[in-house]
């Protein structure tokens, strides 16, 4: 690729959690750079709200229907993926080709290839204490899946350091692979605060910890509001909002005046990101990601110790000028995280990746460093 050629990239995405967030954030803000992106979609295809989110009708929506590599552990559709990627990839002829996910790195593709790693299975399972079905024949394919993908990428990136660490940890990738701090973009002015919490994420999902929210609203003296999927039983204790678009939660977001994550697993947190842009002071849970992120930027809490959390969360709730210092600094910090920073530093990777590819040798990693 020249410099004066348009960098074209194949990017794989997934609309069932936070993956098509970052998806759809990167490829319009790629798009705004000059560049041709083309966003394949892998498993049930995106909502009329998710479509939405795209905001540039020149990033190019193909979808496939090929299965997650998490809904398929023991690869039965990999031959089918081939085919279709391999196709693809024919027609498109991309520069690059971004997967935010890790088994189809290691398909015989033409283009040089990033992985994003943007979470796991095993990390996921170690988190939640719950790792005992992992010594199963399909999981263990998949783990095998992932370390071949990130062994042939020439380059992975993680979000955060902690699940950089993480993913070395359970997998030994050959490269050190890069940091790059997701980024969004800024929340406008806020509206007046009101006096309500607000939580996000999903219900069934152990690791977002959203039964110890429930059973914090029970204590509070303030009314705490959650959003996201929810199925079978409902906790009592929140006023449930269900699943809102994402401008509905945006606008929800503006409003609250504080933000609760008590997440036992949070490879980075999109949404604690938009909330501190929103001005909402941050209620964290005391996990390293966290601390690396929002450090001097929010309260943090051990979800586990019931009594303190209530203690901690009420006096938040009660104390006006402790909560709008944690308002001003949250907002502050959000501002580290840009958009414009993910996108220049994805597009600086992509413009390496032909010479490493040339020379077969992984790019030089890039980060950026707080």
């Amino acid at each position: 690729m020249t410099a004066t050629s348009r960098l074209t990239v194949m990017m794989t995405t997934d609309a069932i959690g936070g993956v098509w967030n970052f998806s759809c954030l990167l490829a319009t803000a790629l798009v705004g750079m000059g560049a041709d992106v083309h966003l394949v979609v892998m498993g049930p295809a995106p909502s009329s709200e998710q479509r939405g989110m795209l905001r540039d009708f020149r990033v190019q929506l193909i979808e496939t229907n090929l299965a997650l590599e998490w809904q398929d552990p023991d690869g039965a559709d990999l031959p089918n993926a081939r085919r279709v990627l391999a196709g693809l990839e024919s027609r498109i002829r991309p520069d690059v080709i971004h997967l935010n996910s890790y088994r189809e790195a290691s398909f015989n593709w033409m283009a040089p290839t990033i992985v994003v790693a943007h979470s796991c299975v095993n990390s996921w399972a170690r988190a939640c204490n719950d790792t005992a079905w992992l010594d199963q024949p399909a999981w263990q394919h998949y783990t095998s899946s992932v370390r071949e993908g990130l062994n042939a990428a020439y380059n992975w990136v993680s979000p955060s350091r902690k699940l950089q660490h993480a993913i070395h940890e359970i997998y030994c990738p050959n490269t050190p692979g890069t940091v790059i701090w997701n980024g969004a973009l800024p929340v406008s002015l806020p509206t007046p605060k009101r006096a309500f919490l607000l939580a996000a994420g999903r219900l069934w999902d152990p690791a977002k910890n959203l039964s110890a929210t429930a059973e914090l609203a029970q204590g509070l003296d303030w009314p705490v509001l959650m959003a996201g999927p929810t199925s079978g039983r409902i906790p009592a204790g929140p006023i449930w909002l269900g699943s809102l678009d994402h401008d509905s939660l945006l606008a929800r977001m503006k409003q609250a005046a504080i933000f609760v994550s008590l997440a036992l697993y949070e490879p980075f947190g999109l949404a604690v990101l938009e909330a501190a842009s929103a001005g909402c002071a941050l209620v964290l849970s005391d996990i390293p990601t966290f601390r690396e992120l929002w450090d001097d930027a929010a309260l943090f809490v051990d979800p586990a110790d019931k009594r303190e959390l209530n203690r901690a969360v009420n006096r938040l709730c009660a104390d006006y000028d402790w909560r709008v210092q944690l308002q001003h600094a949250a907002q502050e910090r959000s501002r580290r995280y840009s958009l414009a920073q993910m996108a220049g530093t994805y597009h600086d990777l992509y413009a390496a990746l032909p010479a490493a590819r040339a020379t077969q040798s992984p790019a030089p990693a890039l980060e950026i460093t707080a």
